[in-house]
Parts: structure tokens; C-alpha cells; sequence
């Protein structure tokens, strides 16, 4: 086994690890909100890692700049992503995820009171 095979097997094993986690983390807490956590170490984390694991093993050259590239678009959409996602959940649920809509309106204001 070279270096290289061995520094991409390890990062394979921590991409692969993150996204097992993450897939857990999803089934096990409650609430849209908590899940979004759940998942946005995937997204960042997981994921990236799991390109820059295929990208080192395929050595220099083009594929592997491509691979980095897709690494390093998933690490910047994924935070991207999960904030959108967060958005559009505290605007359909409300903030605690129980109080129903929170119209444009509304916001800014404590929807209990």
C-alpha cells in the first residue's frame, strides 16, 4: 500500500464516517430543525471529503482537478443549502416549528405574543 492509497483510504473512512452520522442523526432527532443540524455535516463536511478521498487516489492530473473542484463546490453549497432550507422551514412552521405560518408580516415579532 503507497502513502497515497493510505492518506485517501483514511479520508475515505472520515467521508464516509461523517455522512453515516449524519444519515443516524436524521432518523434519530425530532423536529425539522434539529434534522437540519443532522445534515449539515454532510453537506460540508461528509461529502467534500469523500471527493478529495477519489481525487488523491486518482493522482495528479485533470481528474482530480475536477475533483477538487466538485469537493469544493459541495463544501460551499452545502452551509449555503442548509440555511436556505432552515429559512424556508422557520417561515412555513414558525420558529419552534409548532406555531404554524409566520407571515412576511409578522416577522421579527415573537409569533406567542
Amino acid at each position: 500500500m503507497t502513502v497515497r492509497h493510505g492518506v485517501a483510504l483514511a479520508l475515505l473512512v472520515a467521508g464516509s464516517a461523517v455522512l453515516l452520522l449524519s444519515a443516524v442523526a436524521l432518523i434519530v432527532l425530532p423536529g425539522p430543525h434539529a434534522r437540519l443540524h443532522a445534515l449539515s455535516p454532510a453537506a460540508s463536511l461528509g461529502a467534500p471529503l469523500t471527493a478529495l478521498a477519489v481525487a488523491v487516489e486518482a493522482g495528479p492530473g485533470r481528474t482530480a482537478l475536477k475533483l477538487l473542484l466538485i469537493g469544493a463546490l459541495l463544501a460551499a453549497a452545502g452551509p449555503v443549502t442548509t440555511m436556505a432550507i432552515g429559512r424556508l422551514t422557520t417561515r412555513l412552521e414558525g420558529p419552534e416549528g409548532l406555531d404554524g405560518p409566520v407571515r412576511p408580516a409578522d416577522e421579527g415579532r415573537d409569533p406567542r405574543a
